[in-house]
C-alpha cells in the first residue's frame, strides 16, 4: 500500500497513535500553558466537529442540503489550527474548513445554509475575521497574502491564514501567492491539509517530494506536522503565527492527515481508493489518539466523553431545528449585496430582470400569477 510517493513518517509529532506523549523540545514550550481543562476542551472540540460533519452528511442525504464536503479524519488539523489563532488574525478558508469556521464563531446553521444553496454567505466576515469559503481551488491564498501585506504596511501584530488541500498546491494561484508573500515578507501562514487525495488523484501523483518542500523553494520556512495529532498541530501553528505576527515573514505548514470520507457527498471513494489504506488511517484516528492520551494521563474519560457527547447532541439538535426554518432567497436577493453601497449599474440590471420576470407574471420577490413563487424565481436565478 503506497500512501505517498514521498512517505509520511517524517513529521513533527507529540502524540503517537497509541496516545503516548512524545517529548519535543522545539514544540513543548508552545503547549506548556495547557491545563487539564484545556486538553479536555480540545477533545470535546473534535467530537463536536465530527458530529457536525456527520449531521451535515445526513442532512444532505435527506435533501436538506444540496452538497457537503466531509472533513471526517481531519478534526485534529482543524481544531489544532483554530485554537492557535488570536481574534485579530484573519482566516481565508477553502470549502472543507467547516471545523475552523465554527470554532471561530460562525454558526453551524449559517455554514450549512451556504451548502443548502440558500446564500453565498450568511455572515459578515469582520464579525469573526473569517472570509467566505472559497470554492475556486487555491484562490483564497491570493486574498490572504493581499490582506497580510496590508497588515504589514499598517504595522499590525496579526497574521492572515489561508487553508487549502494538497491538490491546491498544483494551482498557479498558490504558487503566485507564495512568491508575493516571500517577496514582501508578508505575515501570511499557508496551512495545507494534506489529506492524500485531490478528489480521485493521490498526492503522490502530484508531488514526488513532500509538499512542504515546495514552499522552501520560494524561500518560505516550512514544517511537516502530524495532522492527526492535535497537540502537535496546535504547537506548530502557534510557532508559525508568532513568527508571522512579529516580522518573521510567511510560514508554510503541511499537516499530514487523511480524508476518511468522500471528497463531497457527490463522490464515491470506493471507485479509486483501496480499503486497506482506509483501515490503516483508521488506526491513526485523531479522536481515539487524544482519548487514549487523556486516559493515560489520569483524566476522568467517562465524564469528558459525557460532556463532549452532550455538547455534540446540543449542536446537532439546534442545527436540525434551524435549518428547516430557513427562509429561501428571492431573485431580488441576487442584487442586494453585490457592492457595499448602492450601485447604479446593479440597479439597472435589477430593473431589467424585474421587467423580464413580469412577462411571465412573476416578480423579483417571487410573487406572481404563475405560482412559481420564491423558489421558482430564485432557483432559476441561482
Amino acid at each position: 500500500m503506497e500512501l505517498s510517493a514521498a512517505g509520511d513518517d517524517h513529521f513533527e509529532q507529540m502524540l503517537k497513535p497509541c496516545g503516548e506523549r512524545v517529548p519535543n523540545p522545539l514544540n513543548d514550550r508552545w503547549i506548556n500553558d495547557l491545563t487539564d481543562a484545556d486538553l479536555a476542551s480540545l477533545y470535546q472540540d473534535m467530537v463536536v466537529i465530527r458530529r457536525l460533519d456527520t449531521e451535515a452528511t445526513a442532512l444532505q442525504r435527506q435533501g436538506e442540503l444540496a452538497l457537503w464536503p466531509p472533513l471526517l479524519g481531519q478534526e485534529a488539523s482543524q481544531v489544532g489550527a483554530a485554537r492557535a489563532l488570536q481574534k485579530k488574525d484573519f482566516i481565508f478558508p477553502s470549502y472543507r474548513e467547516s471545523g475552523v469556521l465554527v470554532l471561530r464563531g460562525v454558526s453551524p446553521t449559517e455554514l450549512m445554509r451556504v451548502w443548502r444553496g440558500s446564500s453565498t454567505t450568511t455572515w459578515n466576515p469582520y464579525d469573526h475575521n473569517v472570509a467566505s469559503p472559497q470554492i475556486i481551488i487555491g484562490a483564497q491564498t491570493h486574498h490572504a497574502v493581499g490582506y497580510a501585506m496590508g497588515l504589514g504596511m499598517d504595522g499590525e501584530e496579526a497574521a492572515a491564514v489561508s487553508f487549502f488541500g494538497d491538490g491546491a498546491t498544483s494551482q498557479g494561484d498558490v504558487n503566485e501567492a507564495m512568491v508575493f508573500a516571500a517577496t514582501y515578507h508578508a505575515p501570511a501562514v499557508f496551512f495545507c491539509q494534506n489529506n492524500h487525495w485531490a478528489i480521485s488523484e493521490p498526492v503522490g501523483l502530484q508531488s514526488q517530494t513532500h509538499i512542504a518542500d515546495r514552499a522552501r523553494g520560494f524561500g518560505i520556512p516550512a514544517v511537516r506536522v502530524d495532522g492527526n495529532d492535535v497537540l502537535a498541530v496546535l504547537a506548530v501553528t502557534r510557532r508559525a503565527l508568532e513568527q508571522a505576527r512579529h516580522g518573521g515573514g510567511p510560514f508554510f505548514i503541511e499537516a499530514v492527515t487523511y480524508r476518511m470520507g468522500p471528497h463531497t457527498t457527490a463522490d464515491d471513494p470506493t471507485r479509486y481508493r483501496d480499503q486497506g489504506e482506509l483501515e490503516h488511517w483508521k488506526g491513526r484516528d485523531p479522536l481515539d489518539r487524544m482519548a487514549k492520551y487523556l486516559a493515560q494521563s489520569g483524566a476522568d474519560m467517562k465524564q469528558i466523553e459525557k460532556d463532549a457527547q452532550a455538547a455534540a447532541d446540543e449542536m446537532a439538535a439546534v442545527v436540525r431545528a434551524e435549518i428547516k426554518q430557513t427562509v429561501e432567497p428571492t431573485a431580488r436577493d441576487l442584487f442586494t449585496h453585490v457592492y457595499s453601497e448602492e450601485h447604479p449599474r446593479i440597479n439597472e440590471q435589477r430593473d431589467h430582470y424585474e421587467a423580464y420576470l413580469q412577462q411571465f407574471g412573476d416578480s423579483l420577490d417571487g410573487n406572481g400569477a404563475n405560482g412559481t413563487g420564491a423558489g421558482g424565481s430564485a432557483g432559476a436565478a441561482r
